[in-house]
């Protein structure tokens, strides 16, 4: 019983192991993997250059303002837009 039970785990095991190195076969030698990689880098890019206000510089993306539209702007220019420019 214990031999069985040792076989059907060792058989497992051995589909999970073939099933990752698959993955990492596709991920890493593939132009599928390829363009998973850009579209990671590009979603990255963005949203680090979304955290940049052109006016007033780099926020973390905690002090962002988000806006009922789902627009998120610096808290500077929101402060700007409800109260007036400051001069």
């Amino acid at each position: 019983m214990l031999a069985v039970l040792a076989e059907g785990v060792l058989f497992v095991a051995a589909i999970a192991t073939v099933a990752a190195l698959l993955f990492l076969a596709l991920v890493h030698y593939t132009p599928l993997g390829t363009r998973l990689r850009q579209t990671r880098n590009r979603r990255r890019i963005e949203r680090d250059a979304d955290l940049v206000c052109p006016a007033h510089g780099p926020h973390a993306e905690r002090e962002l303002v988000r806006l009922a539209s789902g627009e998120q702007i610096c808290p500077d220019c929101f402060k700007e837009a409800v109260m007036g420019k400051f001069d």
